[in-house]
């Protein structure tokens, strides 16, 4: 599977009453489509998957499922704390027909490498679909190590690595060392420049539920048409966003007012996460204004 370009870990939205509003879900991946980025991840972090039941996650599934209507590639983050959870919820993905999955080390649990190497082959094994792996050790606690990669050489259906440690040592090892075997993609928003002119022709951005046509002219800058020059102009104007997001602590919810300021209200963040305060709206507000000005 090709997962070039940018895909968009969907928002999931709320009403007051902490209720999905499939509706406004419907909005919103209509919103990216038309935008124009290549593909959509539900059930990642930025979906709060962690603070959605299981029965949610699979009513999302199908939702999604039936409405992009095979219109763009989706992807199900699966991740959960235990192999057998991961499995229900991938099954019920490839049932709704998903295109791809995203596997993360189970979190809280802190896996040991051959612990982790077990339980992405018994996903591998159970639902036989290409697959995204999520390297994300701050949210995880354990990280993917490169051993454990080289462990999975044997299989095809591991095609990506979405990269988030922030390390551009271990970005220049994959990109290096791996590319035969797994393309890889920007999960360190504020690095998303220096892993494009290294090679890596995909980004899974959050701030795309609200900055799409941004994240899209990177790519079409840098991986497209090979103009770093261009790019470095567009990643400048995105990069007080994206260190926002990255180093302000609240990520859901900065990514969620920038849904509300783009037109696009999809409610709060789910507890323990609390509302930004005026200030932090204030903030952002001025870092967004800054940014969509340049829109033509």
């Amino acid at each position: 599977m090709n997962f070039d370009g940018i895909w968009t870990p969907v928002v999931t939205p709320f009403a007051k009453d902490n209720s999905i509003q499939f509706e406004t879900l419907g909005k919103v991946i209509d919103t990216l489509i038309n935008q124009g980025v290549h593909g959509l991840i539900i059930g990642g972090t930025t979906g709060e998957y962690y603070a959605l039941s299981k029965d949610e996650r699979k009513q999302v599934f199908d939702y999604v499922a039936q409405h992009a209507k095979g219109r763009i590639p989706i992807m199900a983050g699966v991740n959960a704390t235990t192999t057998e959870d991961s499995l229900e919820l991938g099954q019920h993905a490839k049932a709704a027909g998903f295109d791809a999955i995203l596997v993360a080390a189970p979190y809280y649990c802190q896996p040991a490498q051959d612990e982790l190497l077990k339980h992405i082959q018994r996903v591998d094994d159970a639902l036989d679909m290409p697959i995204m792996l999520y390297n994300f050790p701050d949210r995880t606690g354990v990280p993917m190590e490169l051993e454990l990669i080289e462990a999975l050489r044997d299989r095809p259906n591991i095609q990506a690595i979405k990269e988030s440690t922030g390390s551009i040592e271990r970005m220049h090892a994959l990109i290096n060392e791996f590319s035969d075997q797994l393309q890889v993609s920007c999960g360190m928003d504020d690095q998303v420049l220096e892993f494009f002119v290294w090679g890596a022709r995909s980004w899974v951005g959050g701030a795309s539920n609200f900055l799409a046509p941004e994240h899209v002219a990177l790519y079409q800058a840098c991986v497209v048409d090979q103009d770093f020059v261009a790019g470095r102009e567009i990643a400048t104007r995105l990069l007080p966003m994206l260190n926002l997001l990255e180093q302000g602590g609240k990520f859901c919810q900065y990514i969620k007012h920038g849904c509300e300021l783009e037109g696009l209200p999809v409610g709060p963040a789910r507890s323990p996460l609390m509302p930004l305060n005026d200030e932090e709206k204030a903030s952002f507000k001025r870092t967004y204004d800054a940014l969509v000005q340049h829109r033509g």
